[in-house]
């Protein structure tokens, strides 16, 4: 097939889901050509070696890949976020009708909105049916509604975007969703159920594979030889890191468990005062490190930490953290509820608890240390088996390319 390939993120931007996808593809013979802007993510600087303007075009690991200009800031305000969406939404729209004119369909990985528009004028002009690739469910993911009368400029983006995706849902001619309770959230506003698959994220196997633990990754987590639990990530509002600070503490002294903190975030000193308060000598920050070692890190620990707030609009989130500790052969403790857990629990990877419940993480990390190494090894083979049965990036674009080829077969029919 002619594959056209829409997203606002792609490499050497850490994109990737569209990035290894397009790869694949091509590899598979097809002929595939990328829409996308000038890698900018997460600086809001155009990165060295690239200079915005028209018609820049390059071949890139068998791909086609044509960036088109827009608005880009550093600055992190709704104003300019949204202007950075809005210009990529033009450009792309005004590239798309020539350079993607040949296509029998296209991808569009989703969010923002705005990827959408150049889709939605290909469909216009061109009759190609697009399949959108959806990672977050819009408005709840951007924005929350209010009551009548309070917050009205929030209560109308609100609603603004609640409509754009009911017309995206309709129109589309498939629908993949990353978790299963997304897809009964699109289902439910408009989405065709024929349409709409689970498909779950892949990894960057490039980065996350199992390897061996090794005497300088031990030494890089101050590993002691107590039950080492590992979170690799950001630490922000959607963790709540806290959670994990607070249980861990409550076990020094007790159990020979600590809780190995890697990376970094919005919420990292407050994390740092926490268990500074609470004396958690079993608690250690290490900042961020390269992605390409955290393979070796991740092998170091006995057990990766997957944490969720309890926000409704996560029930039906899988964070890219679970796919990375199974795609490392890694068990797994989640603190965590709707479909995280659900996966935990039936591929028996690891342990899971209630969200945001400390004293509930506690007893989990205390049931992890119990556990014989031998029961443990059994968990990190599973952890692998599941991925690649269910999560890898063989079987999610085996998936997307039997939904390309149907949504490029109806256009034949239409």
């Amino acid at each position: 097939m002619r594959i056209g390939v829409i997203s606002y993120w792609y490499p050497p931007e850490p994109a990737f889901i569209p990035g290894c996808l397009a790869e694949e593809l091509a590899e598979r013979g097809h002929e595939v050509r990328v829409l996308t802007g000038f890698p900018n993510h997460p600086t809001g600087q155009v990165y060295p070696g690239y200079r915005q303007r028209w018609r820049d075009q390059a071949e890139e690991r068998g791909v086609t890949v044509r960036r088109v200009p827009s608005y880009v800031s550093h600055d992190g305000t709704a104003a300019r976020r949204l202007a950075r969406q809005v210009t990529y939404a033009m450009s792309s729209a005004l590239t798309a009708p020539g350079y993607l004119a040949g296509v029998d369909a296209v991808y569009v990985y989703f969010p923002p909105a705005g990827a959408y528009a150049a889709a939605a004028l290909l469909r216009l002009l061109r009759r190609i049916p697009a399949v959108v690739h959806v990672q977050d469910v819009w408005p709840e993911a951007v924005t929350t509604g209010s009551p009548a009368g309070q917050d009205r400029p929030g209560t109308m983006m609100h609603g603004l975007l609640g409509r754009t995706m009911r017309a995206i849902y309709r129109s589309a001619a498939g629908i993949a969703v990353i978790a299963p309770s997304m897809r009964d959230v699109v289902v439910e506003r408009g989405a065709d159920p024929d349409k709409v698959r689970v498909v779950l994220n892949w990894t960057d196997e490039r980065l996350f594979r199992p390897v061996g633990p090794t005497p300088s990754a031990r030494r890089a987590i101050g590993h002691r030889g107590r039950t080492t639990i590992m979170h690799a990530g950001t630490i922000g509002p959607f963790q709540r890191v806290d959670t994990a600070v607070r249980a861990a503490a409550s076990l020094d002294g007790r159990l020979d468990v600590d809780l190995v903190l890697v990376g970094s975030g919005p919420e990292e000193q407050q994390s740092r005062r926490l268990a500074e308060e609470l004396g958690a000598g079993n608690v250690r920050f290490l900042g961020w490190r390269p992605p390409t070692e955290m393979a070796e890190l991740y092998a170091a620990a006995e057990y990766q930490l997957v944490l969720l707030r309890d926000l409704p609009a996560l029930q039906g989130a899988v964070p890219s953290k679970l796919q990375a500790a199974l795609s490392a052969g890694a068990p797994v403790v989640a603190s965590a509820g709707g479909d995280t857990a659900e996966l935990v629990e039936r591929a028996r990877v690891g342990l899971s608890c209630p969200p945001e419940d400390w004293q509930a993480l506690a007893d989990r990390l205390a049931l992890a240390a119990l556990i014989p190494s031998a029961a443990r090894d059994e968990m990190a083979r599973r952890a692998r088996d599941s991925y690649l049965a269910r999560m890898s990036l063989r079987a999610g674009v085996d998936q997307m390319e039997q939904m390309l080829a149907e949504a490029a077969a109806s256009r034949g029919r239409r």
